[in-house]
């Protein structure tokens, strides 16, 4: 009787320390993809006014694997290395960047993430070019010039640094852009009136499209301060899930064995209504 209710008790264990976080979608991740760049092309073509030159935005992987190693280091700032653009891209010039975080980690989905930062547009005034709060989020997902975005988001254990939930579970969301946006003084595209009159090649959804600026691109590279997983203090976004994958069978095993015991040498502890 003892060593089936062990066998019982130590299936729950398993099973409740499986019970992680929530897992996080990988940068690779098809559907995490379309999301990013769907919601940020909904922002771009429907700006009022309409843009003349709003470019259409394609996924780019070397942006993402720049946001996959700043969001590793659970720190809620820019990438202090923005400004040295070889270090954060083999090949573009300049790259922009939008940062989300919350808590707890179940908060976190993309389109809630983006629709915060496009929300900014309620305090951004197109005509004089001003803002009444932040609106750099907002400028940056609908910057013309800006065709290219890469995203990743990131479980941080300990929490994201310099928020008011720095020791707690949370996650933090990074995307980048090329070429950067927010260029001071600038407004963030042209309104020449209708959409795409101001571009070569075809137009889609006000949106300028082409099929060279469009194609996705593959990189062999890694910033040179992309912190480790092993060594970054921050669980991989699938590993957790991975754990849980192979956890659970495993308890689900143990709880069968041990109720097939229980009842094969106790057949009266059970009851029935």
């Amino acid at each position: 009787m003892r060593s089936a209710v062990r066998m019982l008790l130590w299936a729950w264990i398993i099973l409740d320390s499986a019970d992680f976080s929530i897992s996080l979608p990988e940068i690779t991740d098809g559907e995490f993809i379309d999301e990013c760049v769907k919601e940020h092309n909904m922002a771009r073509s429907s700006v009022n006014p309409p843009a003349s030159d709003m470019l259409y935005m394609t996924w780019d992987e070397g942006l993402a694997i720049t946001a996959r190693a700043w969001a590793r280091h659970c720190v809620f700032e820019h990438n202090t290395y923005l400004k040295d653009v070889r270090r954060v891209h083999p090949t573009f010039s300049s790259v922009g960047e939008n940062i989300w975080v919350g808590h707890p980690p179940s908060l976190f989905n993309v389109l809630g993430a983006i629709k915060l930062w496009v929300d900014e547009k309620q305090d951004y005034n197109y005509n004089t070019n001003d803002c009444r709060k932040v609106c750099g989020h907002y400028t940056q997902v609908v910057w013309a010039n800006s065709y290219k975005v890469g995203c990743a988001a990131q479980l941080c254990p300990k929490g994201v640094k310099k928020t008011n939930f720095g020791s707690r579970e949370s996650v933090i969301f990074v995307c980048n852009y090329a070429t950067a946006g927010n260029v001071n003084g600038r407004q963030p595209y042209n309104n020449g009136g209708a959409g795409c009159s101001g571009c070569e090649g075809t137009c889609e959804n006000n949106l300028c499209r082409s099929q060279e600026r469009d194609s996705p691109k593959s990189y062999n590279w890694t910033p040179d301060w992309d912190p480790a997983p092993a060594t970054s203090g921050s669980a991989t976004p699938g590993s957790k899930y991975e754990t849980i994958l192979v956890a659970r069978p495993i308890a689900l095993i143990f709880t069968f064995i041990a109720a097939y015991a229980v009842r094969h040498f106790y057949p009266d502890i059970f009851c029935y209504e």
